[in-house]
C-alpha cells in the first residue's frame, strides 16, 4: 500500500456534515470519501492521470 501523506483541512460544518451523511450512505469512512471526491474531480478534470488499483476508498462506479 502506497504512503498517504496526512494534512488537516478546515471545513464549513455544514459541509462536513454533508460529506459525513454521504460517507455513510455509501459505507465509506469520511476521510475515504473526502479522498474519492477528490480524485474523482481530478480525473473530471484531467488532472489524475495515474492508474490505481482497487482500494477502500475506490467507488463502485466510475464518473
Amino acid at each position: 500500500m502506497a504512503k498517504k501523506k496526512a494534512f488537516a483541512l478546515r471545513l464549513d460544518p455544514e459541509v462536513l456534515k454533508a460529506v459525513e451523511k454521504w460517507a455513510a450512505d455509501e459505507f465509506r469512512s469520511t476521510n475515504g470519501q473526502l479522498e474519492w471526491i477528490i480524485v474523482n474531480a481530478l480525473k473530471k478534470e484531467g488532472r489524475f492521470k495515474k492508474s490505481r488499483g482497487p482500494t477502500n476508498s475506490d467507488d463502485k462506479s466510475e464518473i
